[in-house]
């Protein structure tokens, strides 16, 4: 029998994470919560059967292997934990919590439950950075010693409670930094992270209490690596994205970077001096591939992934930007 999904918050990217579930073939979605009928309505095309329901506690109320969780950051590590104290496995959209701690308590609930967490750290399922981490793990590069980071969006959230760093955590760094931070540590073998530096501006100054930064410049050192990270909300930057991780080697370097401007086509290259090989190019369909793969994984295994401890790791680095 196929696991029975409940989705929890059915904008934008919780019915396409549910929709790439389904195309799988592995699970059920057979519940949904939302406050808006017309997601709801929406995400009944892609579930025409499912049941909607109006709380998480409702949903866990069901015979249900797992919830995925597409709610506001505030409420992510909360919901989190008591899917995972019913019983039930999760599939978070990040940020997993809003700080370590969150995260960390996060973690424990599916240890202590021994059931299924996964996030939807996306852009590791790229074709570009899959390419560019096997040059890594390989040792085609040799030492990487450092690596630089980026991610400029020209638009920035147009919900409220991005804005407000009780609901959010912060600003450009939790909402685009983490994907990157991700992608730094999940590329080297999740090093010990330490010696962080920021700058973190809003509308152009420095950053005050009470509100979150739209731009962000950091640095740390991941193991025997630099990580240099930039990145912002409605930077002047020409295009509507900039998104950019590269890494350099004592022999070769490699680059992921995005297409003019689009948040979805990339390109990856191998760096020999001043030699450049395309490693991949092309339309990728990439978006859902993290669902999909906690989706085919939950129908092999319920219970839990050891490599959920990684995700304290990116976490850790966020509070070390932000001085927490």
């Amino acid at each position: 029998m196929k696991p029975r999904i409940g989705f929890l918050g059915t904008g934008w990217i919780g019915r396409h994470r549910m929709a790439a579930m389904v195309a799988t073939g592995a699970v059920d979605a057979v519940a949904v919560s939302d406050p808006s009928p017309e997601s709801i309505a929406e995400a009944a095309t892609i579930a025409p059967t499912i049941r909607i329901v109006d709380t998480l506690d409702d949903m866990l109320a069901l015979d249900i292997d797992g919830v995925v969780i597409a709610t506001p950051s505030a409420l992510h590590a909360e919901q989190s934990i008591q899917a995972l104290q019913a019983g039930k496995a999760v599939f978070c959209q990040k940020p997993l919590g809003r700080t370590a701690a969150e995260v960390d308590a996060v973690i424990a609930a599916a240890r202590a439950a021994d059931r299924l967490l996964g996030v939807d750290l996306s852009y590791r399922h790229t074709a570009g950075m899959e390419a560019i981490a096997g040059l890594i793990r390989e040792g085609t590069l040799g030492d990487i010693f450092a690596v630089d980071l980026t991610f400029h969006n020209a638009y920035g959230p147009d919900k409220p409670w991005f804005y407000d760093p009780v609901q959010s955590g912060g600003g450009c760094v939790v909402d685009l930094g983490v994907h990157l931070v991700d992608l730094a540590l999940w590329t080297l073998g999740f090093p010990k992270a330490s010696d962080a530096h920021a700058a973190l501006y809003a509308g152009g100054q420095p950053l005050h209490p009470g509100s979150v930064e739209d731009y962000a410049s950091a640095s740390f050192t991941a193991g025997g690596t630099t990580v240099r990270l930039t990145c912002s909300w409605r930077l002047h930057a020409g295009q509507d994205a900039v998104i950019a991780a590269d890494f350099y080697g004592t022999q070769g370097g490699a680059g992921f970077r995005n297409v003019g401007g689009s948040f979805y086509d990339f390109t990856a290259d191998h760096f020999n001096g001043t030699a450049t090989h395309r490693l991949t190019d092309g339309p990728d369909d990439w978006g859902g591939r993290a669902a999909a793969a906690w989706a085919q994984q939950l129908a092999h295994s319920h219970r839990n992934d050891p490599a959920a401890d990684h995700f304290a790791r990116s976490a850790e680095v966020l509070d070390l930007i932000y001085g927490r």
